[in-house]
């Protein structure tokens, strides 16, 4: 299973539209977004698949949101999400209240954590978690996203050009 990992979309839809083709592109089956979402307009884009949703810091208006992706059939976590998804055990959340972060991912129950808010893509193997953030849509040089394989727990960055 292959999904789609995006963060810090800040209400950009025009920028997050390259994004949805990146995914659609790779083939992803599930997506996660790791918060900072903005605004309904960033979770109807996502209608083509099952997506994972938790808020970021930004993200003020939380019951519109929730009520959105609910609306449209995704999934509203709140500030922290736990699925299992090909016998992977996966957690994600933004990553601005880091002791939480840090929990997750020392727990050792996890596969794999993602986390967005630094805006900065990066994978890390600390233990046995994998531990990804995508970067970022919006306020960054290069907005990326990751796509995770994981039946072979491999993680790959693509850049998002916009337009």
């Amino acid at each position: 299973m292959r999904i789609g990992v995006i963060s810090d979309t800040h209400d950009k839809v025009e920028q997050t539209r390259p994004a949805i083709d990146v995914f659609a592109a790779e083939g992803v089956e599930r997506i996660i977004h790791c918060g900072d979402i903005g605004s309904r307009f960033v979770v109807e884009l996502f209608d083509r698949w099952e997506t994972h949703f938790v808020f970021g810091n930004t993200d003020y208006e939380q019951r519109a949101l929730r009520e959105c992706m609910e609306l449209v059939g995704h999934v509203c976590h709140g500030r922290y999400g736990e699925v299992t998804w090909a016998d992977r055990r996966i957690a994600f959340l933004h990553g601005d209240d880091f002791r939480q972060w840090q929990q997750t991912i020392a727990s050792g129950k996890f596969d794999l954590v993602c986390s967005g808010h630094t805006h900065q893509k990066s994978v890390e193997t600390i233990g046995s978690t994998v531990v990804l953030n995508p970067g970022a849509i919006e306020r960054v040089a290069v907005p990326s996203v990751a796509i995770v394989d994981l039946s072979a727990m491999t993680v790959r960055h693509i850049d998002v050009v916009t337009r």
